[in-house]
C-alpha cells in the first residue's frame, strides 16, 4: 500500500472518531472544514435537520484569495464568518475533518473567530 493511500485511511478514521463526538445542533451548528491540494472550503451545517447552513471556498469569487494555501484559508474563515453572522449563526462547533490543527486549518479557524465566530 502506498503511502497516499495510507495517510487517507488513517486521515478518514481520525474523521470517523471526531464525528462520532462532534455534532451540529440548530443552536449550536458544525464549522466543517475540507481541503484539497487546490482549494480549501468550509460549510456550517445543521446535523439535526441535516441542512447546511452557509457554504464558503476558496473558489468564490469574493474570497479574495485563491489556492489552498494560509491566506485563502484566512479568507474562507473571514468569509464563512460573515456568511453564518448574516444568517443568525454566533456559535458554533469546530469540526477539523481529521486534519492537524495547524497551518491552514488553524489560519481559517483564527479568521472565523477574528470576525465573530465563538468556538
Amino acid at each position: 500500500m502506498d503511502k497516499a493511500k495510507e495517510r487517507r485511511i488513517s486521515r478518514n478514521r481520525i474523521r470517523v472518531r471526531i464525528r462520532r463526538k462532534v455534532s451540529g445542533t440548530a443552536e449550536r451548528p458544525r464549522l466543517s472544514v475540507k481541503k484539497s491540494l487546490k482549494h480549501i472550503y468550509a460549510q456550517v451545517i445543521d446535523d439535526a435537520a441535516g441542512k447546511t447552513i452557509v457554504a464558503a471556498s476558496s473558489r468564490e469569487a469574493d474570497a479574495g484569495a485563491k489556492g489552498a494555501n494560509a491566506a485563502a484559508a484566512k479568507a474562507v474563515g473571514a468569509l464563512i464568518a460573515k456568511k453564518a453572522k448574516d444568517k443568525g449563526v454566533k456559535r458554533v462547533v469546530f469540526d477539523r475533518g481529521g486534519y492537524q490543527y495547524h497551518g491552514n486549518i488553524k489560519a481559517l479557524a483564527d479568521a472565523a473567530r477574528e470576525n465573530g465566530l465563538e468556538f
